[in-house]
């Protein structure tokens, strides 16, 4: 129960979660998952929020961490593969949280294969139960100040 004992601590993030944010040091990388997203295979350290979806989680980690303000990019989202027809609602979704909780938003694209090759090199993932497809989003952390 940890981390529900604490105050202003969003209790979507477990104990493991808050440890591996509290790790992660400046350029490192977190992995926002779907359902969907070859977690286990892809990454390093993994943490389970099994029936929680991206947005709440996204909200919760940005409520805990800034975005890298040196990054180019440090809010990497998976770009739809060609010949796919479909246009993932969520990431406007996602642009509005992210934007609300850290003005130094920086949206890019990774195509999919280049996104689950930079996830495999990134601190961790934290594997959500979010249904919504392309919902996978790489957050470069900054510098706490």
């Amino acid at each position: 129960m940890g981390a529900f004992m604490l105050k202003n601590i969003p209790k979507i993030l477990s104990p493991d979660l808050l440890k591996i944010l509290c790790e992660m040091g400046h350029g490192d990388e977190l992995v926002i998952a779907d359902g969907n997203f070859p977690a286990e295979s892809c990454g390093q350290r993994v943490v389970r929020a099994d029936g929680h979806g991206g947005a709440k989680m996204l909200e919760a980690v940005l409520s805990m961490i800034p975005l890298d303000t040196y990054a180019k990019e440090n809010f990497v989202l998976m770009q739809v593969v060609e010949g796919d027809n479909v246009r993932p609602t969520i990431w406007e979704e996602y642009k509005k949280i992210a934007a609300a909780k850290d003005p130094n938003v920086r949206a890019g694209f990774e195509e999919r294969f280049a996104f689950y090759e930079r996830a495999k090199k990134a601190y961790a993932i934290v594997a959500t139960g979010e249904e919504a497809v392309y919902a996978n989003i790489i957050l470069k952390k900054g510098v706490i100040q």
